[in-house]
């Protein structure tokens, strides 16, 4: 399976967005998706219309061994994305992870016993946090999808986080890569966010994607219909640019990855 984790410490830059649009266009080209929610807000969960009665199994009970991948599964209203929901039990998991033998791989041995073949790529949408559920995400990520907001600080925060990213690489998974930057929030009347936009080209160069995802009220109206964006409004400007942003990752991807895909 490609594993990518969807992460970013900052709140409000879109991760959960991206991981469920992104899920929804990859399912649509006939990839076989699992959204993993691991933020204890449940956003994720709630964007693809999945409620909280539904949620007998969550990502809390994976974490602790309470189930296997396969007992935790939702099928969603997307055709072919799988997902494995939050629930508000997974505030408490950092605390009670911290006397679990390894930690920081409980995802990846999670993970490693799904049946082989089951689904092509792994959506996990991180919390805003690089705590140790974002650890574990990128412990058994393949790939690493970053979401920057175009606002000030957004450096700033980018920072923090490739450092972050080489800590797990030395200690946890050497062989995480980083997949690419997407800009988020892209408002082209606004001198801000071309300015930063500039500045995180020039600092990062081509890991940047070339395509940005705009304000568009749309995508925020979405998760309140309980499906993604895509599906509530697929010529919307938003849903056209996770469109394309889907295609440029998957040209991003390894030959081999996509070849058994």
């Amino acid at each position: 399976m490609i594993c990518i984790a969807v992460a970013n410490q900052k709140g409000g830059v879109g991760k959960t967005t991206t991981t469920i649009n992104i899920g929804t266009a990859l399912a649509a080209t006939g990839w076989r998706v699992l959204v993993i929610d691991l933020d204890p807000q449940g956003n994720a969960s709630t964007g693809l219309g999945v409620d909280r009665s539904e949620r007998k199994r969550s990502s809390y009970d994976l974490l602790v061994g309470n189930c296997d991948v396969l007992e935790a599964v939702i099928p969603t209203r997307v055709p072919r994305l799988d997902l494995i929901a939050s629930t508000v039990d997974l505030s408490g998991a950092e605390i009670e992870l911290v006397d679990i033998e390894r930690r920081a791989h409980r995802l990846d041995i999670a993970l490693s016993a799904a049946p082989e073949g089951r689904w092509d790529v792994v959506l996990i949408d991180c919390p805003p946090s690089l705590g140790l559920l974002t650890v574990n995400a990128m412990s058994t990520a393949n790939s690493l999808l970053v979401p920057l907001q175009c606002e000030f600080f957004a450096l700033e925060g980018l920072s923090q986080l490739l450092q972050t990213i080489e800590r797990i690489r030395a200690r946890f998974n050497p062989g995480l890569q980083i997949l690419g930057v997407a800009l988020t929030m892209y408002d082209r009347r606004n001198r801000l966010s071309e300015q930063v936009a500039a500045d995180v080209r020039a600092a990062l160069g081509k890991l940047v994607f070339e395509t940005s995802i705009p304000r568009n009220v749309r995508l925020s109206e979405a998760p309140s219909h309980g499906v993604p964006a895509l599906i509530y409004d697929h010529r919307c400007s938003g849903s056209e640019a996770y469109i394309a942003l889907a295609r440029e990752l998957m040209t991003r991807l390894p030959l081999r990855e996509r070849a058994a895909a």
